[in-house]
C-alpha cells in the first residue's frame, strides 16, 4: 500500500512542475512579440481533424492526430520539418519560431503563428501505463483560481487568463494530448484560443493534429521534455543520411545526450526576466 502511495505522490509531482511550467510558458507566449519567419510554401496535408468539442478525445492514433510514428494511420512525415522529437507539417501562411535554451542553445520547443494566433508546442515523456494530461490540468485549475476548464475538439481543455507585462489580461488555451509514453502540450494564444469557429482555431487545429512524434527508446523520467535537435528539412534529412553536401553547415541529427529537463527550467526564467524567448529561423 505505501509503494502505491509513493508511486501517487510522485505522478502528482511531475504533473504539478509541468502545470507550473504551462502557467509560465502561457504569459511568456502571448509577451512574445519577436518577428516571425515564413515556411516555405508547400501544399496542406489532408487529413481529417477534429472539430466538435468533446469531453473525450478518442480517434488519436486511428483518425486524427497528434501522431506516433508508429501508428498505422501516421501520415508520410518525410516530407515534414524534423524537430527530433516531432515532426511539424508545412503548410502555406504559417510561421515558426524556434524555442532555444540561451545558455546551452539546445532547442525545447516551437511556435507556429497563423495570421494573429500562435500555437507553442512541447512533447513530455509519460509514464508507459498511464497519460499526463489528466494531472497536468487539474494542477492548472487548483494552481490558477481564474482557469476554467471546457470541453475542446481535443477533449477537455484549460482556459487560463494570464496577465502581460503591460497589465492586460489575454486568454490562452491549454491542450494537451496523451500518446504512448509521451504527452503532446499546446499553447494557443490569439484568436485561435478565443473563438473556436475562427479561421485561425480552425488552421491550428488542423496543424496540431497533424503533429508526428517520434518518443525514442532512450529511458525518460515522466515529465522530462523529448530530446530535440535543430530543425531540419526533408532535403536536409536526406543530405544527413546519405553523406552528401557541407557536413560541417548541416545540423546535427543526433539526440542530446541528455534529457533538456534542467535547459528547459532554465529558459522559463530567463525568459521571463530577459526578454524574447525564441531565436529566428529563416
Amino acid at each position: 500500500m505505501g509503494l502505491f502511495g509513493f508511486g501517487k505522490k510522485k505522478r502528482a509531482k511531475e504533473a504539478e512542475e509541468i502545470a507550473q511550467e504551462t502557467a509560465e510558458e502561457a504569459k511568456a507566449a502571448v509577451e512574445d512579440n519577436a518577428d516571425e519567419q515564413e515556411f516555405d510554401n508547400t501544399t496542406e496535408a489532408s487529413y481529417d481533424y477534429p472539430t466538435e468539442a468533446v469531453s473525450e478525445y478518442e480517434g488519436r492514433g486511428e483518425k486524427y492526430g497528434p501522431w506516433d510514428i508508429e501508428d498505422d494511420h501516421v501520415p508520410d512525415y518525410d516530407s515534414y520539418l524534423s524537430f527530433g522529437s516531432y515532426y511539424l507539417p508545412f503548410m502555406q501562411g504559417i510561421q515558426l519560431r524556434v524555442k532555444v535554451n540561451r545558455n546551452t542553445h539546445n532547442v525545447s520547443g516551437s511556435t507556429v503563428t497563423f495570421k494573429k494566433s500562435s500555437i507553442e508546442m512541447e512533447a513530455f515523456a509519460a509514464p508507459k501505463t498511464m497519460g499526463l494530461w489528466d494531472d497536468v490540468r487539474a494542477d492548472l485549475l487548483e494552481a490558477n483560481p481564474d482557469a476554467k476548464e471546457v470541453e475542446g475538439v481535443f477533449g477537455m481543455e484549460v482556459m487560463l487568463p494570464v496577465k502581460v507585462s503591460s497589465g492586460k489580461t489575454v486568454m490562452t488555451r491549454i491542450v494537451g494530448v496523451d500518446g504512448p509514453r509521451w504527452m503532446m502540450r499546446a499553447i494557443f494564444s490569439g484568436t485561435a484560443a478565443t473563438d473556436p469557429d475562427s479561421l485561425e482555431a480552425h488552421a491550428l487545429n488542423k496543424f496540431f493534429s497533424l503533429v508526428v512524434v517520434d518518443r525514442g527508446e532512450e529511458p525518460l523520467a515522466p515529465r522530462d521534455l523529448l530530446p530535440m535537435h535543430p530543425p531540419l528539412t526533408p532535403a536536409e534529412r536526406r543530405a544527413a543520411a546519405n553523406g552528401d553536401g557541407d557536413a560541417e553547415n548541416t545540423p546535427s541529427i543526433d539526440r542530446p545526450d541528455e534529457p533538456t529537463d534542467s535547459d528547459h527550467e532554465v529558459e522559463v526564467k530567463t525568459t521571463l526576466s530577459r526578454g524574447p524567448m525564441f531565436s529566428e529561423l529563416r
